[in-house]
């Protein structure tokens, strides 16, 4: 019985770091190495990829190859992007030798510092912490590529493809269908990557919009910021704060000074939309708003001249009485050119 007891425990300890480990490689959890172990969920990634035998590929975080060697198979040629060395070396020792080897190109380096070559398509399981910055580094991408699928943490995947109305409606969701058409394609366990992560994943497929649209991104931004101080209150309210209204006042004062101000659009970077951290933990607004209140400093008897100004826009297609967790992309651009047409700017 002791004999028997002992043998158990020893292979119990024997077999507990495979989940950790690939080809003698260790994955480090805390920079987001999972890799995926399931043949038959790479299998599908790939099918709905829809990859043409004449894509160029860009895959982002390939660790071990798994996904690497299906696409490699499916496509003209795999551009993949690897921080690890470790991983590096072991990509190029796994194709090595191999009819594959001379299609595949290894860059070794941070993806949001690398100059991204040319490609049609990416598809990628990438760390989780990059999701918000590595989004928007794609779609400001030129030439525009075809698509990209890339799993995410399903939180962030769900706020990518939320609707208005819906709970996860939020800036993020707002920035990133107003470059791109995103679809949510498949739910992923945790349990089908190498170590486990805490949560589970999705894959979304993220098409950029041809032409891009012809708004300046920073005065985008700017405009989507301030209406998502908090989503669930009225314009009405957001735009009476004092705070807000002394910003807006001060744009308008310099630009009234600057004229004719520069017209820099849809040409500018863009990639700074997803360099913020409240697109990962994001801004849920749970209706609650009694522990602040928003219009700050509002109760001054003095109404300013230029508070009406900002308000009258808002009154004139009663969007004083509406909420931004309910406004359609549409709606938001049209509610920013009048903005703009009465001189009132967010950049």
């Amino acid at each position: 019985m002791a004999g028997g007891k002992i043998k158990k425990e020893k292979q119990k300890s024997v077999r507990a770091p495979s989940n950790h480990y690939q080809g003698g490689i260790s994955f480090h959890k805390s920079k987001g190495q999972h890799i995926l172990k399931n043949p038959l969920l790479v299998d599908t990634i790939v099918q709905k990829s829809g990859i043409k035998s004449t894509d160029v590929i860009l895959e982002i975080g390939p660790g071990t190859g798994n996904l690497t060697k299906k696409l490699l198979e499916a496509g003209k040629m795999v551009i993949a992007v690897e921080l690890d060395p470790r991983m590096v070396l072991e990509l190029q020792r796994r194709f090595q030798g191999t009819p594959l080897s001379n299609r595949l190109k290894v860059i070794q380096g941070d993806v949001l510092k690398t100059d991204l070559p040319y490609f049609d398509i990416c598809v990628a399981n990438i760390p989780y912490q990059i999701s918000s910055p590595l989004t928007f580094k794609l779609l400001n991408h030129q030439p525009s590529f075809r698509c990209a699928i890339i799993m995410f943490q399903r939180e962030f995947a769900m706020r990518l493809v939320a609707q208005p109305g819906d709970t996860l409606y939020c800036r993020l969701s707002v920035n990133t269908q107003l470059y791109s058409r995103v679809f949510h394609l498949l739910k992923v366990g945790k349990n089908n990557f190498r170590p486990p992560p805490k949560v589970d994943s999705s894959v979304v497929r993220i098409e950029p919009r041809k032409p891009r649209p012809q708004v300046n991104p920073k005065e985008w931004d700017g405009f989507i910021r301030i209406c998502f101080i908090r989503k669930n209150k009225t314009l009405g309210s957001i735009f009476r704060m004092k705070n807000v209204l002394s910003l807006l006042e001060k744009n308008y004062k310099t630009l009234q000074a600057l004229q004719p101000s520069e017209d820099a659009d849809a040409e500018m970077d863009i990639s700074g939309l997803g360099d913020c951290k409240e697109d990962q933990s994001m801004d849920l607004d749970d209706g609650t708003d009694d522990e602040m209140e928003m219009e700050d400093g509002d109760a001054d008897a003095e109404v300013s001249e230029f508070k009406e100004k900002v308000l009258s826009v808002l009154k004139e297609k009663n969007f004083y009485e509406k909420r931004s967790s309910k406004l359609s992309q549409e709606e938001f651009l049209y509610l920013l050119s009048r903005f703009n047409m009465a001189g009132i700017h967010f950049s």
